[in-house]
């Protein structure tokens, strides 16, 4: 675009006499002591001063940026103006200064102190800053050369008068900014609170467009200061932005389409150009495919050619000249000769853009003619929308229905379904939410299902419609076998001879047996070669896989009608004109097909229309859906469409889009099972304890419903606009229970500000002695005549309002110098303030770290809390569990009477550290001046303080000269920032892990105080081999470190922790690809200047820190970065510890035993039992644990027959079945059941379709929750009481049913007696090559250390995992490691690169390797192995493999890379290469990303699954160089099991297993922090 013609900008003055200010840097603008809590302090005019370039930079493959000059005679800049406004001086000529909403003027942002190890994610206010250089200064993460980049969120770009503005008016008039001006990088995105909120900056100077070569347009603006890429508009300035936004992809598919180095062709003709852009924008919700779409690619040919040809300048990847090609020169004549803007009009009425008058005579044409070009587009764009508008409204809304007597002559004989006792109802397994709208609602697959009516008779899903109908008289019903949608079981190929998923192949029996509710729709998406059927319900999508065998004859007429319409589709496809077929045309076209052909009906012109009409709604709505327009109209489609009204069928309203309303399950199955007692319907085996506190609550709570919904009943909703999401790609990405507006958390200290009742208070007996302060302590005071004592409780009101209470534990009392009498409390918390909602029992209060002085006259009144400490162990259950009853009915009984209530208090709530612990007795109303909570804030405040000129202590951690520590990695400012990838599975590319360096000295700047601000340290660098190149790191240890002569000074700030160097010789030994330790080895020397390395030379001597003495484990925060002390460097020796010294362990739902692997080698278990349903999974377990007795059966049989064989019984609450199986059981397995006493660990994951989303249930079916294992596997942990109990899970498990599941889990882990700390981890953060997030829930008893969680090693993308704690608290067990770690992320080639190449449908179980492995994790998977196993792969079909080998081996390729072109089959038949669902249903689907994806072999793995396919839920499943599947060994070995580590059965029973395991690094990892905690317990660690 060209830039304005104006005068260059001289000096700003400022109007009151004073000197110009010189130019300057943005950092010289800012105080050398500058604060992020002077933010809205008053900036001096001299601190605003700033330099004004003419126009702004164009940056490299931007294309032609937009830009301007100003001259200082015409206008003010806004920035200007604010600065004369400091000296009340008026410009006479200046323009108003913008307008602005309300900022906040006096807040101060306060400093937030973070505990060790795990976080609180705190909330934060809104910071807003008027200064442009000041957001930029407050979101720079690293140094900055050239100009500075920043990220818009929530952006408008507007006029000096407030007014929104669309984007090209800044080529025309003044436009400043609005925006949430966030850090360039990714990972912090979605962390508005890192952002800084900038109100009216710019002006804009220019703009431009990038993300040519990647396919994805990217927007940039750019002011004097900074440039800034364009990420989210505001929602009100959606409708401006969004018009450019679809200019600029149309430049980037222009470009695509041409580009050589884009794979384009540049000797494109115009026709065949505009044909590839139309159709690559079909999937745009804003682009109308057709000839409208066509004409506005051509009304912005002018634009386009504009852009591109700015290409030349900047881009040395062009072969071809963009403004010689002759498609562009066409596209932009044809666009001239379509628009005269001379003979548009200058002013457009109603519209708030205008022309400065005062311009030159030259500059107002060229300005009134950009501004009737800006105006033409805008009429053009909204031209397409009306169209598109009327387009839809124009399609017929009614549906004709289906005459059940016309097309009964296809259909069998009337047949009745029988239901099977086994299912359960769909509602069960979906929680209501009454905000969802259809298309939003979960998807499942369905199999071995059937549909009938009300009276149980099989019937067609024809005479259904196919669109939500206001009125309908027939109702269908459905069951089958439910599961995941990972993308088996509901593909039917249109050849049927072909298809795998033929009707009539066998059954797929997978899944839970469930009945559905009433079917209020259905669709059929489909491609040439392949349908997909799905209907709906009101809480769910199902996509229908194998019919039972008994509905076949009633599902194969629907296939055939749907294999006619592609047939048909295809026929018109065939045409060189559409029009030129007739109805009877196609008629006698379809009569014509062979016997074998799909869709052949019959050689009889009369019967094929018969067919053909009353069969037709089908085949309409197929039409409609159909992308091409010219198909959509064609005459058949008008020719059904008028036969069709002859046989005057009833027509159906079809609905608008509605909010789904859930009515009642009708379903006739339901009505056909007994009626049983809610309290009596029991599947899972549970104890007493576990089936009152689960039981009680859902008999007496329902899961908060939303009343809101209540007000959208029967009200039709128009179809809104979706507000794009910024996301990340993968859904497991997303933050759990994120929000963007909350409260920030309690202070820790506070004083009461309660209203004084100025009653008596006396204290009772002498003072015991004085205050640090030098205040009498007491012990005792009558306060309005209640007795209080120090170790007692008060109820003190709060300054929240008149009634707000809160429960105090009194630790000491005193009197203050003026004759104030005081106390000192800590916080006692009811439950229902605490993580565990109304899941806590109300009387039970929890003991916090948040302390205050209260004024005793405040003291409302005395309150009882019984401070329980309880013996523990099994032998106590029953003693304990009367004694709450008989606590529970005393309870009851003062409630009946109107007494007060009494609470106990057994734990101490830390949600800073996501943890119950056991209550602190020895440090609790010692009632000596000291308070134990006030002594842990005063360390954590203790941030930094000089120790010597040698050393000093940060973050709790003691530095000296001649440590070895981490910088964090772009502190020296050398760093390259690499492009990462943003596709699943490269977000890792280009991430960077902490920089190992040798403390030489410390340096305190002059004159100024020890601060981590003013105090620097010198540092030699060491490099790492991934440094010199990627080659080098793969061959190279990843704890090897090069020398170097590079010496710098680096801020205090940028120290992450502490670590060694070592010689390689005494480096410990590993047997899993996890490290634990910060140890690195050096041999070699790395010349940065000459990127050379050689052998370390004899005369460099570094200290080798060997035996440095650790600080203790409970003053470490420093991010886990130093070496527990006392902690053995030899995995042999932990795991040779003698067996008695291991922790005796039963693993529940054991799997394959991946969990179990890890926790033995790490030392600290031994798995002596293990519990396992699936067969081949229990003897995969078997194999590799041939000392653990492992029991192949339900787990609530083993627990039955475990308490009879105890004789509990009694206790012991189970199905007549699991009575009866427990009874069977043999001698030999009634022998080795573990008992009570006998195992000291529980640990395993219940199955996860219920917390991955598939298995909701509904408000307070108690009957129904009960067949959850969650009861049974905690039912095992409240009868054994073992000393230690681990429960993992999908991450999704702490928000599941609205986390009810996950709170009751941890309030039955508190009633037991146990200490609870939860969290979420990433196995990618500890040594394998995959994003696996996983809960975990850990119990301790209550002599126990609770578990710490280890702390992430590798670099890995990601945003911390949060749990929402309250309405105002989040918690994160761990850090994200995006920003650094001590070692780099593990690729796809160091994971496999090693492995042999196999074929599609490798089959050989054994193979010898085909060499020796390169990179560190080869060598660590390995092993001792010297064949491979399971180096198999599932065989792809003809089609499948076809596409695999057309994907290309480039990083991030995936279906949108294949040509679309028809390919030919073996057996003759011509298919499309791309299936034609994919890009026809994308919008639906978030473009169905990664399906037929490649990985890249820099990247990483996604998600392991259970069943990898390419049409699957993870569909980037395909090696990065071969054209097949992952084997069975690769996806292990992305798990993290050793090439040891052998799986049973079938290639899918071995994906299975892989795909459920816990990754043993991870448990591993685990394991190092339970035996550090079980260490700590041992007399000689005492």
């Amino acid at each position: 675009m060209g830039k304005r013609k104006k005068e260059e900008k001289g000096k700003l003055d400022h109007g009151n006499g004073q000197p110009h200010c010189p130019s300057t840097t943005l950092e010289s603008t800012l105080p050398s002591s500058f604060e992020p809590s002077e933010v809205l302090s008053e900036v001096s005019p001299a601190q605003q001063c700033f330099n004004v370039t003419n126009g702004g930079s164009q940056k490299k493959g931007r294309g032609a940026s937009s830009g301007k000059s100003k001259d200082d005679n015409v206008v003010l800049n806004a920035k200007e103006k604010r600065q004369n406004n400091y000296e009340n001086v008026e410009d006479s000529i200046g323009r108003k200064r913008p307008k602005r909403g309300a900022a906040c003027s006096n807040f101060k942002e306060k400093s937030i102190k973070i505990s060790e190890k795990s976080s609180i994610v705190e909330t934060r206010r809104e910071r807003i800053v008027e200064d442009e250089k000041i957001a930029v200064a407050l979101t720079q993460i690293g140094p900055e050369e050239d100009t500075p980049c920043r990220k818009l969120l929530d952006f408008i770009l507007h006029d000096a008068e407030g007014n929104a503005q669309p984007f090209e008016m800044s080529e025309i008039d003044d436009l400043f900014i609005t925006a949430l001006v966030m850090p360039i990088d990714d990972n912090l995105e979605k962390e508005k609170e890192k952002g800084v909120k900038c109100e009216s900056f710019g002006r804009i100077e220019s703009w431009a467009i990038s993300g040519y070569d990647e396919g994805f347009p990217v927007v940039w603006i750019s002011t004097e200061i900074a440039d800034y890429e364009c990420v989210k508009p505001a929602s009100s300035y959606k409708r401006f932005y969004d018009h450019f936004c679809e200019k600029a992809r149309i430049c980037v598919e222009v470009y695509q389409k041409l580009a050589s180095s884009a794979r384009g062709n540049p000797d494109l003709r115009l026709e065949e150009l505009l044909a590839g852009v139309v159709r690559s924008m079909s999937g745009s919700k804003s682009f109308y495919s057709g000839l409208t779409g066509r004409d506005f690619v051509i009304s912005l040919g002018d634009f386009i050619y504009n852009q591109l040809i700015g290409l030349d300048e900047t881009s040395k990847k062009n072969d071809v000249n963009f403004a010689t090609m002759p498609a562009l020169i066409a596209l932009r004549d044809e666009c001239r000769s379509r628009t005269d803007f001379s003979k548009l009009p200058p002013k457009v009425s109603g519209t708030n853009l205008k022309i400065n008058e005062t311009k030159q005579s030259q500059t107002v044409e060229d300005d009134d003619e950009k501004l009737a070009r800006l105006l033409q587009e805008e009429e053009n764009w909204k031209s397409m929308k009306q169209q598109r508008t009327r387009q839809s409204a124009s399609q017929k809304n009614v549906y004709i229905k289906i005459s059940e007597a016309e097309i009964a002559n296809d259909y069998p004989l009337p047949a009745y379904y029988k239901p099977s006792m086994e299912e359960m109802d769909e509602f069960i397994f979906f929680e209501s939410d009454a905000d969802l709208y259809y298309a939003d609602l979960p998807r499942r697959i369905l199999n071995n299902w059937s549909l009938y009516n009300s009276d149980s008779r099989l019937i067609s899903l024809e005479l259904l419609p196919m669109k939500p109908c206001a009125e309908i008289d027939v109702t269908i019903f459905g069951s089958g076998n439910m599961k995941e949608d990972d993308g088996t079981g509901f593909c039917h190929e249109t050849e049927p001879a072909q298809s795998s998923s033929n009707p009539s192949a066998s059954v797929d029996s997978d899944g839970v047996p469930i009945y559905l509710s009433a079917v209020k729709e259905w669709m059929i998406e489909f491609g040439s070669s392949m349908i997909f059927i799905s209907i709906r319900t009101d809480v769910a999508w199902y996509r229908l896989g194998k019919p039972a065998k008994q509905y076949i004859p009633w599902y194969e007429p629907v296939l055939k009608i749907a294999r006619l319409a592609i047939s048909i589709i295809t026929l018109l496809k065939e045409q060189s004109r559409v029009s030129k077929l007739s109805f009877a045309d196609v008629i006698r076209k379809v009569s014509e097909f062979d016997k074998n052909h799909p869709a052949f009906i019959s050689s009889n012109l009369a019967l094929v229309e018969r067919y053909v009409v009353v069969h037709g709604q089908i085949i309409l709505q197929q039409f409609s859906e159909f992308p091409d327009e010219k198909i959509r109209k064609c005459a058949f489609v008008t020719g059904l469409s008028d036969k069709m009204q002859e046989m005057r069928h009833t027509k159906l309203l079809m609905k608008k889009k509605f909010v789904v309303q859930k009515e009642e399950n009708l379903n006739p199955s339901a009505a056909m099972r007994p009626v049983l007692s809610k309290r009596n319907v029991m599947r899972a085996t549970t104890t007493g304890l576990i089936n009152r506190i689960w039981g009680d609550y859902y008999l007496n709570y329902f899961p908060d419903e939303s009343k809101e919904g209540d007000a959208h009943e029967n009200k039709e909703q128009e179809p809104e606009e979706e507000q794009e999401e910024y996301e990340e790609e993968d859904g497991e990405e997303n933050v759990l229970n994120e929000e963007d507006n909350m409260l920030k958390p309690r202070s820790s200290t506070r004083s009461c500000m309660t209203k004084s009742r100025h009653g008596e208070v006396l204290w009772k007996g002498e003072h015991t002695g004085k205050t640090g302060s030098g205040e009498a302590i007491y012990r005792s005071a009558y306060v309005h005549g209640d007795q209080l004592a120090v170790g007692g409780a008060a109820m003190i009101g709060t300054d929240e309002s008149e009634e707000a209470t809160a429960i105090v534990f009194l630790e000491y009392m005193f009197e203050k110098q003026d004759g104030m009498k005081m106390a000192h409390g800590r916080i006692m918390r009811k439950g229902l303030e605490t993580i565990l909602g109304n899941a806590a029992n109300e009387r039970e209060v929890f003991l916090t770290n948040d302390c205050m002085d209260i004024e005793l006259d405040a003291v409302k009144e005395s309150v009882t809390v019984d401070i329980r400490l309880r013996s523990w162990g099994h032998k106590h259950r029953v003693s304990y569990s009367n004694a709450d009853k008989i606590s529970r009915e005393r309870a009851e009984e003062r409630k009946k009477k109107g007494l007060p209530m009494e609470y106990y208090c057994k734990s101490l709530y830390w949600p800073e550290r996501g943890a119950f612990f056991t209550l602190p007795f020895d440090s609790m109303g010692l009632g000596n001046g000291s308070c134990s909570s006030c002594r842990q804030r005063e360390m954590l405040e203790d941030q930094f303080t000089m120790n010597s000129i040698t050393s000093f202590s940060y973050k709790k951690t003691e530095y000296s000269v001649d440590d070895y520590v981490y910088i964090r990695p772009h502190s020296f400012g050398t760093e390259k920032d690499e492009d990462r990838g943003t596709f699943k599975g490269g977000r890792n590319v280009g991430l960077k892990p902490y920089i190992v360096c040798h403390l030489l000295g410390v340096k305190v700047h002059k004159g100024k105080t020890p601060t981590p601000e003013s105090t620097s340290v010198k540092v030699r660098r060491f490099y790492r081999p991934e440094d010199v190149s990627s080659a080098k790191a793969y061959s190279s240890d990843v704890r090897e470190v090069y020398y170097s002569e590079d010496v710098a000074h680096v801020p205090i700030e940028a120290i992450e922790g502490k670590c060694e160097v070592r010689k390689k010789t005494d480096l410990p030994n590993l047997e899993l690809p996890l490290i634990s330790d910060h140890i690195f080895f050096c041999e070699y020397l790395y010349d940065a200047a000459k990127e050379s390395v050689k052998k370390l030379p004899a005369n460099v001597n570094f200290m080798s820190v060997n035996h440095q003495k650790s600080p203790d484990l409970s003053s470490r925060k420093r991010k886990g970065k130093e070496k527990c002390e006392g902690e053995s460097d030899d995995s042999d020796k932990r795991k040779n510890l003698p067996l008695e010294n291991r922790l005796a362990t039963l693993d529940i739902f054991s799997g394959c035993g991946g969990l179990s692997e890890g926790l033995q080698h790490s030392g600290v278990s031994l798995t002596k039992w293990a519990i396992e349903y699936e067969r081949p999974a229990g003897e995969a377990f078997s194999q590799n644990h041939p000392d653990t007795y492992m029991f192949i059966d339900n787990c609530n049989v083993i627990l039955r027959a475990i308490m009879e064989k105890c004789g509990d019984v009694d206790d012991c609450i189970s199905t007549a079945e699991a009575a009866k199986l427990a009874a069977e059981l043999t001698e030999e397995k009634l022998n080795n059941l573990p008992l009570p006493g006998q195992v000291d660990f529980i640990n395993g994951g219940p199955p996860c379709q219920g917390f991955s989303g598939m298995n909701r249930f509904n408000q307070g079916t108690w009957s129904k929750v009960q067949c959850e294992m969650i009861l049974g596997f905690l039912s095992f942990a409240e009868y054994f009481r073992p000393r230690f109990f681990l429960l993992e899970n999908v991450r999704t498990f702490v928000s599941f049913n609205k986390g009810q599941t996950f709170r009751l889990t941890v309030a039955s882990l508190l009633e037991m007696g146990y200490q609870v700390r939860f969290g979420i981890l990433d196995a990618g953060a500890y040594g394998v090559s995959q994003s696996r997030k996983r809960a975990f829930v850990w119990a301790a008893a209550p002599e126990e250390k609770l578990p710490e969680w280890p702390e992430p090693m590798h670099v890995f993308a990601g945003p911390e995992l949060k749990i929402s704690l309250s309405s105002d608290m989040y918690y994160s067990a761990v850090r994200s490691t995006a920003g650094g770690a001590p070692f780099r992320s593990i690729t796809v080639r160091d994971t496999i690169g090693d492995l042999p190449p196999v074929e599609n449908g490798a089959s050989k179980l054994t193979i010898e390797y085909d060499g020796d492995p390169v990179s560190w994790f080869q060598k660590q998977i390995r092993g001792r192995s010297l064949v491979l196993n399971d180096h198999i792969s599932k065989e792809m079909n003809e089609l499948n493999l076809i596409r695999c080998q057309r994907i290309p081996k480039r990083p991030g390729a995936d279906w949108h890379d294949l040509p679309d072109e028809k390919v030919k089959l073996s057996t003759g038949q011509m298919v499309d290469l791309i299936p034609w669902c994919l890009p026809n249903t994308a919008k639906r689907h978030n473009q169905w990303k990664g399906l037929f994806g490649r990985l890249d072999w820099e990247g990483n793995f996604p998600t392991s699954i259970t069943d990898p396919q390419p049409m699957g839920k993870v569909g980037m499943c395909f090696h990065p160089e071969q054209d097949r599947i992952l084997t069975v060994r690769e996806c292990a070995r992305s798990q993290g099991f050793p090439d040891s580590y052998q799986f049973c059965g079938n290639i899918q029973n071995k994906h299975r297993q892989i795909g459920n395991a816990v990754p043993p690094p991870l448990a591993y990892a685990l394991g190092r922090k339970l035996k550090e905690a079980v260490d700590s317990t041992l007399p000689a660690a005492k």
